[in-house]
């Protein structure tokens, strides 16, 4: 998937939200007990003019479905990409929630990973996933010695 075939996620519609919320958790129910099975029940589809289709889906699949819809059915929008996927400064700044110049500091700082193409960088997505993991763990660190603090103060 190239960065302009990605669609721009949106927020589901009331209805879709409810749509999601109930398709969630009726495939809930088909998902192997087990997390590393590797059977999971064919599927069979109807489609509104009564056109029939068994469809089998690998268990890791119909878990990101389930996953998928269950966030929608909380009314968040989702989006999918492929794990070796690569992120413009932009799309990273957007999953960060932080600014394109703020990422490109981080870059430039070394503290977050990038290519050069051409005369852009761009941002594996792997590289982000683990630096926001290490930004959240660094945060968590900061409020835990904030709380101790407190507690040694008797705040």
């Amino acid at each position: 998937m190239t960065a302009s075939s990605r669609r721009t996620p949106r927020l589901p519609s009331d209805q879709e939200i409810a749509q999601a919320r109930d398709a969630s958790r009726q495939l809930a129910r088909l998902l192997p007990a087990e997390d590393g099975a590797t059977d999971a029940p064919a599927l069979r589809l109807v489609t509104d003019d009564d056109q029939h289709e068994v469809i089998s889906i690998p268990p890791v699949a119909l878990r990101l479905l389930v996953d998928m819809l269950t966030q929608l059915g909380q009314g968040r929008a989702v989006t999918v990409l492929p794990q070796n996927t690569e992120l413009t400064t932009q799309e990273a700044a957007d999953y960060l929630n932080v600014s394109r110049p703020y990422v490109v500091k981080l870059i430039e700082e070394a503290k977050l990973p990038a290519r050069k193409v051409g005369t852009r960088r761009r941002v594996a997505f792997e590289d982000l996933l683990r630096f926001g993991e290490q930004q959240r763990a660094r945060q968590r660190a900061a409020l835990d010695e904030l709380a101790r603090i407190d507690a040694e103060l008797g705040l």
